[in-house]
């Protein structure tokens, strides 16, 4: 028996549970993984409140986590027990001591990565590579505009953009926040807590807004990002943390090009996996800087949520098992 957490109905941090269940054992093409740390992601908070609901509760949280095979099922011949691995997407479950999962969910990790670096920036690392590389196309000389510029992927956003020649502004919520990013190479950093984000932006570019917008706020964030975006400009949005994202009159797109990438969704493609991870394990492996953030233990799933949702940490979040 394994403990796992759970979550016994859509809601607050109080439906999750502690439980001890049988991790089973790997069938064909599956393996079974000891997870070693477990990455916490806003997507997590997402399922727990039921945007995206379980077929039954109660359900497992959590898609990425770094761990060791200890088993493999028929027909796996790419990974060995033994192996190190992060994993990342469905199936949904990784807050867990251990787990069956699809050996199409795991990538060898290299041995100069230590587990700490990799879980919480994995699946945020991938994220980073979807934007830039996939939807934004990112090339020398672009204006970007990274919300939440202090957090997990902001930080990584701002950091890998700068290695493509971007000119990056970064949206955040206090001093010591605009420092975090602006020591991690943002351009010019723009505090939300104290000034009009949209009025700011557009004096700095002298009108003319960015080239793409990375926007994991929604709500009324969204609708003024829009007005941010230069000519045929992209915005891309990859949360609601703000609140729900709202209708829209298609004339607020006239010139403009609007985005919801899934990396979930992308992450079903093997062979776009492997390349994204590949190239986060490369950045990795060259310097960029992944924040500390903060580790707690596997049992305080839902504090670790809770200062997510909440805005108390900046960084990568993990769960010890």
């Amino acid at each position: 028996m394994v403990m796992v957490i759970c979550m016994d109905a859509p809601g607050g941090v109080d439906q999750l549970s502690v439980r001890d269940m049988d991790p089973g054992r790997p069938g064909p093409g599956a393996l079974l993984v000891e997870q070693t740390a477990i990455g916490v992601n806003f997507v997590d908070i997402y399922h727990r409140k039921g945007l995206h609901k379980p077929p039954t509760f109660p359900a497992a949280l959590g898609v990425e986590a770094v761990g060791i095979v200890a088993q493999v099922g028929p027909g796996v011949t790419e990974l060995a027990p033994g192996d190190r691995v992060a994993m990342a997407g469905a199936p949904v479950g990784s807050y867990a001591e251990a787990r069956v999962v699809p050996a199409s969910a795991a990538v060898r990790l290299p041995d100069d990565l230590p587990d700490a670096r990799v879980a919480g920036s994995f699946l945020r690392g991938l994220t980073a590579h979807l934007l830039l590389h996939t939807v934004g196309k990112v090339r020398p000389g672009q204006r970007l505009l990274i919300h939440g510029a202090a957090g997990g992927l902001g930080l990584i956003l701002v950091q890998w953009a700068k290695r493509l020649g971007a000119e990056t502004f970064g949206v955040v919520g206090s001093e010591e926040k605009a420092c975090l990013a602006q020591a991690h190479g943002l351009d010019h950093a723009i505090r939300r807590d104290r000034e009009d984000f949209a009025e700011t932006l557009l004096a700095q570019t002298n009108g003319r807004g960015v080239d793409f917008i990375v926007d994991g706020i929604g709500g009324e964030t969204f609708t003024r990002s829009l007005g941010c975006l230069a000519p045929f400009g992209l915005l891309a949005n990859v949360g609601m943390v703000g609140g729900p994202l709202p209708v829209l009159d298609p004339a607020c797109l006239i010139n403009r090009f609007l985005s919801r990438p899934s990396i979930l969704a992308h992450l079903g493609d093997r062979a776009g996996y492997e390349r994204a991870a590949e190239a986060w394990f490369d950045v990795l492996g060259e310097g960029l800087s992944v924040a500390e953030g903060r580790s707690y233990p596997l049992a305080e799933a839902a504090r670790a949520q809770m200062d997510l949702e909440t805005g108390a940490t900046t960084g990568a979040l993990r769960l010890l098992p």
